[in-house]
């Protein structure tokens, strides 16, 4: 028997790069008991599931071994991200307090090279023990924890983009090192590349995290949503303002105009209405009276209310909302799987390139273009390098093993595995949090990816091309209220909008309804089960199915059925037909318009549904399908079997709403739910559409198309950054242009490349 699965997130330290999400994915998976991993480089999250022979502290363990800090993150009490303990905040203020250190070194760096070069008179500035100095400090202050963390992933195996930038300082460091204590070995001193790598480097990162910050900005704003405190109506009738913590199911809150719903509930006293476009993106305000649910994070405009609590803290819709936007930001999209496999080895390879550059450059290269030993500028190297002076700033060597150093540090900085590892993570976080903030909800990158390439979308007919409210238009019976009466009264506990219609039906004539008791679904069919005055059996449903039970009606009884509009339902106590019910549905309003935009975006579109053929036919000319894109009495292993047939000839969504869409939906390419179908047809979608509105789906899709796109873009800067700037750094141009990429000019090239793709994936607009 298989294990249950609990889902564990950890918020992770540490990851800089592509490397790091590889090396902190293949940790995790190498825990016991962790079946899946999915760990996300832009919130620093990692998804686990993991069964119950899993130990949390195990896994937090094993990844703070690799130089990882993690902590788990509380599914229960958080609503989202806001509510963190300000880490957030402290990180950026340390990076801050890194930068400004390494910034002024970095002038003074500056200064000491005007001093030395004749254009400032300072005392002490621009010898050489000062640059000595400034770049030891450089290394023990803001650049302690790069190194530290290069050190940790180098031993751990999987060397980072901390493993690169602390090569390249500390070789620079330690060769200038060598030739101020030996001058005798010819050595240039590189004292200033680590003061200026390090500025160029934190300066890039502090840059990036502020722009990478921003990816995620409207997650916090659905976050902040919920308000910190609600109004609790006592027994006595008194109110106390509270924490929404505290707030418990069964207990009452007071609304007033203005206020946000903090948690899920039930509309008890007052009319008002809701504005809910926060939630679902719906424009116009829902119609707050008793019996109306209301979700967290929604607000009262107009009147008080008092509301019953029903669902607190990770239960409430807000919550679900958040969470399933967070697991889609961490699960990754197909196309990220090569950029993915090239950043779990690229510092393998840079460092491999690194060193072929410095033999190929020391050994062979100067000898080869003796031109490329250039002196240096006036004033930057006074005489040769064994005199004590300061080498330029990447300007030229003198010596092959200084110009072997010099391009190895700057390949080992110009790469950047930051840019692979971001190019699609940042694309993602930014899309699910603009599409959340609209109301659609995807379920990961897979999915958007998915959504991008669709050939094919197919419809279920009712609440999904119709507005699922229907009415019933007449009764074939000769009693007529009793027959309305028994229906509904099976019908009460049946969200399905044909059981609705009933019900609607009856309270308008005033009816009574009874107690059912042992009722059934059968999917795709109907409702089975006995009421309070009666122990036979009593069936609602398809036609065709009473008529497979045994029921038989007269040929009058056939000829009304086949001359209705809209859905005949069938009603019957043991074998006895009581008599038939005709309801219609209407089209939502904005049905022509989203299929019109669908079609003239070269998707094709059908149409299966359970209901009977005059009714599915009359819908589908209505609205411009031709009689093979239509399936009608569609049980819902024939709609399976229809979605296989036409995969076959490219990929297909299927958008429904109903318990029996549930399979359709799990066998698609993509399941699609309207946000106001059944619960289990949502948990089974791969997206889903909140609120009413059906023309949010070609928005929706061609968001993802605009995702995919900016995905690609990244990529393409990202792999083409790495494959031009490596082979200039490692000096393919020196010989032929004398082109030289100085390691403080490689270092600013690699904070660009990180910065560009999280600052084009800011650009991403839904259309």
């Amino acid at each position: 028997m298989a294990s249950a699965l609990q889902t564990v997130v950890l918020d992770v330290e540490g990851m800089k790069c592509g490397g790091c999400v590889r090396s902190v994915e293949r940790t995790l998976l190498e825990q016991p008991g962790v079946k899946r991993a999915d760990v996300n480089l832009v919130s620093r999250a990692a998804w686990l599931d993991l069964a119950e022979e899993g130990d949390v502290d195990a896994v937090v363990s094993a990844l703070a071994n690799r130089g990882f800090t993690a902590r788990e993150r509380s599914l229960q009490d958080q609503v989202g991200p806001t509510r963190s303990d300000g880490s957030q905040g402290l990180n950026w203020w340390r990076q801050w307090r890194q930068l400004m250190v390494a910034l002024v070194l970095l002038v003074l760096s500056v200064l000491g090279h005007l001093s030395e070069a004749g254009h400032l008179r300072l005392p002490l500035i621009g010898s050489l023990p000062f640059h000595a100095s400034l770049a030891t400090i450089a290394l023990i202050g803001p650049g302690r924890p790069i190194l530290i963390g290069g050190i940790k992933a180098a031993r751990s195996g999987a060397p980072s983009m901390d493993t690169l930038v602390g090569l390249g300082v500390s070789s620079a460091y330690v060769a200038s090192l060598v030739a101020l204590i030996w001058p005798q070995v010819g050595w240039p001193c590189f004292f200033n590349e680590p003061v200026m790598l390090l500025g160029f480097v934190l300066l890039g990162r502090f840059l990036e995290e502020r722009a990478r910050f921003r990816t995620g900005q409207a997650l916090q704003q659905l976050a902040q949503l919920q308000p910190d405190s609600a109004r609790l109506v006592m027994a006595d009738g008194a109110i106390r303002e509270v924490r929404v913590g505290a707030l418990r199911p069964g207990e009452k809150v007071q609304l007033l105009a203005g206020d946000r719903v903090p948690v899920d509930g039930v509309v008890l006293e007052g009319h008002s209405a809701i504005d809910i476009s926060s939630l679902t993106g719906e424009p116009l305000p829902l119609e707050a009276e008793p019996g109306i649910e209301l979700a967290s994070g929604s607000l009262n405009l107009e009147a008080t209310v008092v509301m019953e609590v029903r669902r607190v803290g990770a239960e409430t819709a807000l919550a679900r909302i958040i969470r399933l936007v967070e697991q889609a930001q961490a699960r990754r999209a197909p196309i990220q799987g090569l950029a993915d496999r090239v950043a779990g080895r690229f510092c393998y390879g840079v460092i491999a390139l690194a060193f072929t550059a410095f033999l190929f450059w020391w050994l062979i290269g100067a000898d080869l273009w003796p031109q490329v030993l250039q002196a240096s500028a006036p004033g930057m190297v006074h005489g040769a390098v064994g005199h004590g002076h300061q080498a330029g700033l990447g300007r030229g060597a003198e010596t092959p093993i200084g110009l072997a150093l010099q391009l190895a540090i700057a390949v080992l900085v110009v790469a950047c595995p930051c840019a692979l590892g971001l190019a699609t993570p940042t694309v993602i976080t930014v899309a699910t949090g603009l599409a959340a903030r609209r109301g659609w909800l995807f379920r990961g990158g897979d999915v958007l990816e998915m959504a991008a390439g669709l050939d094919q979308v197919v419809f279920d007919k009712t609440g999904t091309l119709t507005l699922g409210r229907p009415l019933v238009k007449g009764v074939m019976s000769d009693n007529p209220d009793r027959l309305l009466q028994r229906a509904a009264s099976l019908e009460q506990n049946s969200r399905h909008p044909l059981a609705h219609a009933l019900l609607q039906e009856a309270q308008r004539r005033n009816l009574e309804l009874l107690n059912p008791s042992d009722v059934r679904t059968v999917v795709g069919e109907g409702l089975l089960g006995t009421l309070e005055d009666s122990a036979v059996e009593l069936r609602v449903g398809k036609p065709d199915w009473l008529r497979r039970q045994g029921v038989r009606w007269s040929d009058h009884q056939d000829t009304w059925q086949a001359s209705a509009n809209g859905t005949v339902v069938a009603v019957a106590e043991a074998n006895t037909l009581l008599g038939l019910v005709q309801i219609e549905d209407q089209l939502r309003p904005d049905v022509h318009a989203a299929l019109e935009r669908l079609r003239s975006e070269g998707l094709r579109l059908a149409i299966l549904s359970g209901d009977r053929r005059g009714s599915v036919e009359r819908l589908g000319h209505q609205l411009g399908f031709a009689e093979h894109e239509l399936g009608w009495q569609m049980r819902p292993e024939q709609k399976l079997q229809q979605l296989e047939d036409w995969r076959r000839d490219g990929r297909v969504a299927m958008v429904g709403d109903g318990i029996n869409d549930a399979p359709a939906l799990a066998a698609a390419d993509l399941g699609i739910a309207i946000g106001t179908g059944t619960q289990i047809a949502q948990d089974t979608a791969d997206m889903v559409l909140l609120g009413d509105r059906l023309d949010n789906l070609p928005d929706a899709l061609r968001l993802a198309r605009r995702t995919m796109g900016k995905v690609r873009q990244n990529l393409v800067w990202a792999f083409g950054y790495n494959l031009i700037a490596l082979p200039i750094a490692a000096g393919v141009l020196l010989p032929s242009h004398g082109v030289l990429l100085s390691p403080p000019l490689a270092a600013f090239l690699m904070a660009i490349s990180s910065i560009t793709v999280v600052v084009n994936a800011l650009a991403l607009r839904p259309a």
